[in-house]
């Protein structure tokens, strides 16, 4: 009966065959994921229950928002799950990038020098720093940037790192995620272990993490790793698929109030902004999300070892550690991508009609393709795929808000490759 349904939804038998086989064999490491978001999940109600979470915080509050006790109470309970002092969660933080954007431009002035130990930053902040030109950016503002690229195999080059720091050094981003480039994510452990390193040379930077699709991936946050603050957008992990926009920061009192003036205004800062009827969703979404970002990684865990047998290079592989819900593969051509995205549309339940095409998007360099039938425009948490066209022809897999889904969708995307004769099912079954 379950392989029928299945059928209906365009999946083949020898696709739906294979795709069994691969999930029989991940029992054991999926009871692990399930293992880390059960812990997770009782760092979040400890964090609601803490904060004194009632009916009254899902009220709403609307032009200044004074006193608004929904979103003061929500901000604590971020901080707690975080390990954080403050916290700063607003929906008038558009998106992840206006989050980083933002915590950079609170925490540089002009003659500051931001450093990326990292390698180079993922494209949407290019514009932000400078990197490429745009209107607005921390160039403009007289902030010079300076990066240090990963070694081979993705080891920090601490010897470059020592070099870049000088008296102008301000600010170190550290992406945990890789955005569109292919090399490892960054573990809490890593991250902790560049800013011991970074502090070393010189206690006072800033040393700020790109937090974006790590939340609830592992048992700790960078905060009890040492970072400053850490970002990230509520239409990924924290939301929980429920939160329909917004974003994040956590970190030092001090660091959170200078966001927060810049957010709002000099003078105002955290005292002002309306929660506009979304807080219950902040909430709930929250709530949610540690199960829901269990379903995402079981759903990259599971592409990883179809495409790996498959002969595709995958990062992460198919057994490594997981320190966030990206799944990246190497497709080797424009069709390939193009395929694996018109799967994973096709398997989405908003917009599964539509096929997807490559196009030119604000913020990056090359067409890019994004498949995306969610429920919150672009949010990824949900079941979604993307990659830029250029080689190696590399999509970036995420969300599921179910495991069920993230399972369709990639049986989907693997079901589009096999009908074009662009893999070899046989060769492996």
């Amino acid at each position: 009966m379950l392989q029928k349904q299945y059928e209906k939804l365009g999946i083949s038998e020898k696709v739906y065959r294979f795709g069994r086989a691969v999930e029989n064999s991940l029992a054991e490491r999926f009871l692990s994921i399930d293992e880390t978001a059960e812990y997770n999940q009782m760092k979040v109600i400890s964090a609601m229950q803490k904060n004194r979470v009632s009916a009254e915080c899902f009220n709403i509050s609307s032009g200044y928002g004074y006193n608004d006790i929904g979103r003061d109470t929500l901000e604590a309970v971020y901080a707690d799950c975080f390990g954080a002092e403050d916290a700063l969660v607003r929906p008038q933080i558009t998106c992840g990038t206006h989050a980083l954007a933002l915590a950079l431009m609170s925490g540089l002035r002009p003659g500051d020098e931001l450093l990326s130990p990292v390698g180079k930053p993922y494209d949407t902040l290019e514009e932000v720093i400078g990197i490429r030109k745009s209107k607005g950016s921390l160039a403009e503002y007289g902030i010079s940037y300076r990066q240090v690229d990963l070694l081979s195999g993705g080891s920090f080059d601490y010897e470059g790192i020592l070099k870049a720091v000088n008296g102008r050094t301000k600010l170190v981003t550290i992406q945990r995620s890789k955005g569109y480039a292919m090399r490892p994510t960054l573990s809490v452990k890593r991250i902790g272990e560049l800013i011991a390193f970074i502090k070393s040379i010189r206690q006072d930077i800033i040393c700020m993490v790109d937090n974006c699709y790590g939340e609830f991936v592992e048992t700790e946050e960078p905060i009890s790793a040492g970072a400053d603050m850490i970002v990230g957008s509520l239409i990924k992990n924290p939301g929980g698929g429920l939160a329909p926009a917004g974003g994040y920061i956590a970190g030092k009192k001090d660091c959170i109030a200078n966001a927060a003036y810049r957010l709002t205004s000099p003078g105002l800062g955290k005292e002002v902004g309306a929660s506009l009827g979304v807080i219950q969703s902040f909430y709930q979404g929250l709530f949610l999300a540690p199960s829901v970002v269990s379903s995402a990684l079981k759903g990259a865990v599971f592409a990883a070892n179809i495409y790996e047998r498959l002969g595709f290079t995958v990062i992460p592989d198919g057994s490594e550690s997981r320190h966030d819900i990206i799944q990246a593969v190497e497709l080797k051509s424009p069709g390939a991508l193009c395929a694996f995205c018109e799967g994973i549309q096709a398997a989405a339940p908003v917009d599964s009609y539509v096929t997807p095409e490559p196009w030119a998007m604000p913020g990056y360099d090359s067409d890019v393709i994004m498949a995306a039938g969610a429920f919150v425009q672009g949010s990824s948490i949900e079941l979604s795929a993307d990659g830029p066209l250029k080689p190696p022809y590399a999509v970036y897999f995420q969300g599921g808000l179910t495991w069920h889904h993230a399972k369709l969708g990639i049986l989907k995307s693997l079901q589009k490759l096999y009908e074009r004769n662009l893999v070899n099912i046989d060769e492996v079954c």
